[in-house]
C-alpha cells in the first residue's frame, strides 16, 4: 500500500517515471545490495580472502526473489542495524559452508555508498539521454525561429524586441551547460565504496586498496583511492546538478506558463487527447505542463538542499548524513527524471504563434526607444538623452506614443531620423547569437557519445 503521493497508483506519474521507478522500488533497491554483496565476495575470493567456492554459493543465491523480506525486514528492526536483516536474510539460503564468507569485513556504508554510486551512473545516464534530447529540440526552435520578431521583456514589462529564437537560444544554452557538467562530474560521482569501520581497510591489511579496486571493478565504479565515509560531496554535487536542471526546466516552464495567457497568446502547450483543464470552465486552457514544471523544481531545490547539509559530518563516520540522503537522494533523481520527461513532451508539442508576437510589438509602437536613445545619445550626449526621452514619455502620458512626431515638435530630431533610429538593425544582433550558440552546440554533440559513460 502507497503511503505517499510519490508512490501513489493515481499520482505517482507526477513525480517519477516507469524507468526511474525501476531504480528505486524496493525490491531492486535489495537486488542492487545483494549484487554489491557478490561483487564483495568475488573480489575478495580473487585474493584468496574467502573461498572461491563460497563466493560462487554467494553470487548464486543473492537473488531477492529467493529471500523471504519479512524476516529480512524482522531481523533489521530486531537488530537495528542498517544491513544486518539483509545479512541473515541471505545467509539463510546459503549452503552452510558459504554463510561465514557473506560480507566479510565490510560496514553499512560500503554497500549503501556503492548503491549511491550505481545510482549516480544509471540516474545519469537517463538524464544524459533526455537533457541532450531538449538541447535538440530547441536548436531546431531557436533555428526556425531565429528572425521571429517578439517583445523582450523586463520585469514583467514590453522592452525592446528580440526574436523568439534569441530567446530559446539562451535556454539551449543552459541546458548545454548543464551537459558539461554531467561529463565532466561523471567519474567523480560514480565511485564505489570500500572503507572497513573508519576509511582505514584495517581489517584487510596490507590487501585493502587492491581489494577495494577490483571490488569497484566489479560493480562497474571508480575507485575513489580513498573512502568517502563522510565525505559527502559526491552525493551534493551530483544532486544539486539535477535541481539545477530542475530549475532550467522550470524557468522554460514559467515562460511557456505566462506566454500562453490569451491576453498574450504567443505559445500555447500541446494539448494531450483527452485532458481536461478545467471541470467547471471548460474554455479554460490550463498550462499544465508548464506549472508542473515549476513545482518539481521546488520539491528538487529542497532535496539538494538536504545532500548539501550531509557534507558537514562528525569524524570518520556519522549516520545523520547518509541515512538523510537515502530519502533526499532518490527524490530528487526522481523529480529530475520526470521533469524530462515533461519537458520532452512540452518541447515537442510547443505551439508558437508568430502573428502574435509580431502583433505585441507593433501594439506598443515598435519598442524601439533603445536603438531612438543610442540615436539621440550622439547629438545630446548619454544622460541629456536619457533624461530627454524620459521626460518626452512622462508628459506624452500613453502607453503607446508617436516618439517620431513627439521629438521632431520638440525640436530635438526629426521624424525621419527618429524612424530611421528605431527601425535599424535592432534584432541583428541577437540573431547572431543564435547563430554562436547553434555553432557551438553542434560541434559539442558532434564530439560527444550519445550514451553517458
Amino acid at each position: 500500500m502507497a503511503t505517499r503521493l510519490s508512490s501513489s497508483r493515481l499520482y505517482g506519474h507526477l513525480w517519477g517515471t516507469a524507468e526511474s521507478d525501476a531504480l528505486f522500488d524496493e525490491p531492486a533497491m535489495l537486488q542492487t545490495w545483494l549484487d554489491i554483496l557478490a561483487a564483495l565476495a568475488r573480489a575478495q575470493a580473487s585474493l584468496g580472502i574467502v573461498p572461491a567456492a563460497a563466493a560462487r554459493e554467494i553470487a548464486a543465491h543473492a537473488r531477492v526473489e529467493a529471500l523471504d523480506l519479512e524476516y529480512v525486514a524482522e531481523q533489521t528492526r530486531l537488530t537495528s542495524h542498517s544491513t544486518l536483516g539483509l545479512i541473515r536474510g541471505l545467509q539463510r539460503v546459503l549452503p552452510e559452508g558459504a554463510r561465514e564468507h557473506v560480507y566479510v569485513g565490510a560496514t553499512v556504508q560500503d554497500i549503501t555508498d556503492t548503491w549511491f554510486g550505481t545510482l549516480m551512473r544509471d540516474v545519469g545516464a537517463i538524464v544524459w539521454r533526455d537533457l541532450r534530447a531538449c538541447e535538440a529540440r530547441l536548436l531546431e526552435l531557436a533555428a526556425q525561429h531565429r528572425d521571429t520578431i517578439m517583445a523582450g521583456r523586463t520585469h514583467g514589462q514590453p522592452g525592446s524586441p528580440i526574436t523568439f529564437g534569441f530567446k530559446v537560444a539562451s535556454w539551449a544554452d543552459e541546458v548545454r551547460r548543464h551537459v558539461d557538467r554531467m561529463r565532466e562530474g561523471r567519474d567523480r560521482w560514480c565511485a564505489g565504496q570500500l572503507a572497513g569501520a573508519v576509511g582505514a581497510l584495517a581489517f584487510y591489511g596490507p590487501d585493502g586498496p587492491e581489494l577495494r579496486a577490483r571490488f569497484c571493478a566489479e560493480v562497474g565504479l571508480q575507485d575513489p583511492g580513498i573512502s568517502w565515509l563522510t565525505a559527502r560531496d559526491r552525493v551534493a554535487e551530483f544532486g544539486t546538478v539535477l535541481a539545477m536542471i530542475c530549475g532550467t526546466l522550470a524557468r522554460i516552464g514559467v515562460e511557456v506558463y505566462e506566454l500562453s495567457r490569451p491576453e498574450i497568446g504567443e505559445l500555447a502547450e500541446p494539448t494531450p487527447s483527452g485532458a481536461v483543464s478545467s471541470i467547471t470552465m471548460p474554455h479554460k486552457r490550463n498550462p499544465e505542463a508548464s506549472e508542473h514544471l515549476d513545482t518539481l523544481a521546488r520539491l528538487a531545490r529542497a532535496s539538494s538542499a538536504v545532500l548539501v547539509e550531509g557534507m558537514v559530518g562528525g569524524h570518520e563516520r556519522d549516520g545523520r548524513s547518509w541515512k538523510a540522503e537515502w530519502i533526499a537522494l532518490p527524490e530528487v533523481c526522481q523529480l529530475t527524471a520526470v521533469a524530462l520527461q515533461l519537458a520532452r513532451r512540452l518541447l515537442d508539442g510547443i505551439e508558437v504563434h508568430p502573428e502574435a508576437m509580431a502583433a505585441a510589438v507593433e501594439r506598443f509602437g515598435g519598442l524601439g526607444s533603445e536603438r531612438v536613445l543610442a540615436g539621440l545619445t550622439t547629438r545630446l550626449g548619454r544622460y541629456r538623452a536619457q533624461q530627454a526621452l524620459h521626460e518626452v514619455l512622462r508628459e506624452e502620458g500613453t502607453t503607446v506614443v508617436d516618439l517620431p512626431d513627439a521629438l521632431a515638435r520638440r525640436g530635438l530630431a526629426t521624424t525621419e531620423e527618429v524612424r530611421s533610429w528605431g527601425t535599424s538593425a535592432a534584432v541583428e544582433t541577437a540573431a547572431r547569437m543564435v547563430d554562436g550558440v547553434l555553432a557551438r552546440a553542434h560541434a559539442a554533440r558532434g564530439a560527444e557519445p550519445e550514451i553517458w559513460r
